[in-house]
C-alpha cells in the first residue's frame, strides 16, 4: 500500500475521527484539556504506528499536561481504537504537539502590526 494511497487516507480519516471521539468521551485524566483537538493523522503503510496531531486551546502548561495526559493514556486509546475500528493491526499512537495555528496567528498578528505601522507612516508623510 503505497503512502498516500486512497485506502490510507480512508485509514487515517477514520483513525482521525475515532481518535477524537475517544479523547473527547472515554478518557478521563484531568490533565487533559477539554478543548484538545486531534487535526490530523498519519497512519503508516504497515499499520504498525500512527502520529496523531493534536492542538490545544490554552496555555504551554496545558499543552504539556494534555501530552503528557496523552503519552500516559496511550494504551487505553490503542485498546479503544481497536474495538472501534476493524484494522489488522491496530497502530501504536505517537502523540506530537501541532503548534502550526498557533504560529498562523502570530503570524497574522505580525502583519497586521507592520500594515498598521505602513499605514501611519503613510500618514505621517501625506500631512
Amino acid at each position: 500500500m503505497r503512502k498516500n494511497s486512497i485506502k490510507n487516507t480512508r485509514i487515517n480519516g477514520e483513525v482521525q475521527k475515532e481518535l477524537s471521539n475517544i479523547i473527547r468521551g472515554e478518557v478521563k485524566d484531568p490533565r487533559i484539556h477539554p478543548m484538545t483537538s486531534v487535526l490530523r493523522v498519519q497512519v503508516a503503510p504497515d499499520l504498525k504506528s500512527c502520529k496523531a496531531y493534536i492542538s490545544v486551546l490554552g496555555d504551554s502548561k496545558a499543552r504539556e499536561e494534555t501530552l503528557a495526559g496523552l503519552r500516559a493514556a496511550e494504551g487505553f486509546i490503542r485498546r479503544e481504537l481497536a474495538h472501534t475500528l476493524n484494522l489488522r493491526n491496530t497502530p501504536e499512537i505517537t502523540f506530537v504537539m501541532d503548534e502550526s495555528i498557533e504560529y498562523g496567528v502570530a503570524m497574522s498578528h505580525r502583519i497586521d502590526e507592520v500594515i498598521r505601522a505602513d499605514q501611519a507612516a503613510s500618514g505621517e508623510d501625506t500631512e
